[in-house]
């Protein structure tokens, strides 16, 4: 039953396996790009937040009229009575506003407002009436062409680069050793790491050679070759690479 179960752990690790790899991977490279994303993000939210949100006092529980335009009273939707007789009632009906009104009321969801944005959703700057906001039209043209078409291309071209460069059996490899060598560190006790039936001392294992020899030519570019170890000297005989290196 034992057999078995690491039988089956061990073939939907190497099925799924490539997959983990490359998500891990592909993640450490583009994270620090996700850093700069952010911060850009995060700026282009405090620039909005400073030209949307309201200068005067106001509560969403009372209405509030003055000549602020930011206030969310003065931008909610309001509603006109039509008589029958076609004429229309002066008094509007005003819809209490709330959080979403105005999402520049709080630098929070301002950041939120940000995020709507980049994924499409422009009602969140709808209120404003864009000839009568030139600084605000500026800024909308700004994040657009800035995040939306320039870094977001170029986000979706790294990906696919840090991609096509980590999706191939060693990276699977890699991450498979480095579980191992967690679980064999931590995971089991001493006379379990002395049992030859689990750690022979002679592993054999088929590789392709003109892999194996990309893969050792990467490393030694990389300087993550020690061309002085015996072993690594003969490895490197056998597939004709150390006459490069002499």
């Amino acid at each position: 039953m034992t057999v078995a179960t690491c039988s089956t752990v061990d073939t939907a690790f190497k099925y799924f396996g490539v997959y983990f790899a490359l998500i891990i991977s592909v993640a450490k490279q583009i994270i620090s790009f996700l850093v700069v994303l952010l911060i850009i993000i995060v700026s282009f939210a405090h620039a909005f937040y400073i030209l949307l949100s309201p200068r005067s006092e106001f509560s969403f529980e009372e209405y509030t009229h003055n000549e602020d335009l930011n206030n969310p009273w003065n931008i909610a939707s309001t509603y006109k009575q039509i008589f029958e007789n076609g004429t229309i009632n002066p008094n509007p009906y005003i819809e209490q506003p709330d959080g979403n009104t105005n999402m520049f009321v709080n630098f929070k969801t301002a950041i939120f407002a940000m995020y709507l944005f980049l994924a499409g959703d422009s009602s969140v700057l709808s209120n404003w009436p864009y000839i009568n906001n030139p600084s605000l039209a500026i800024l909308i043209v700004l994040f657009s062409l800035l995040i939306v078409v320039y870094l977001m291309n170029l986000f979706i071209g790294l990906l696919n680069n840090a991609i096509e460069k980590d999706n191939d059996r060693v990276s699977y490899l890699v991450q498979k050793a480095e579980i191992l060598a967690e679980i064999e560190l931590f995971y089991l006790l001493p006379h379990q790491r002395r049992w030859e039936t689990w750690f022979p001392e002679v592993i054999h294992y088929s590789a392709d050679v003109d892999k194996i020899r990309e893969k050792i030519n990467e490393m030694m570019n990389k300087n993550e070759w020690d061309i002085n170890d015996e072993s690594r000297k003969n490895l490197m005989k056998k597939l004709n690479i150390l006459s490069y290196y002499k």
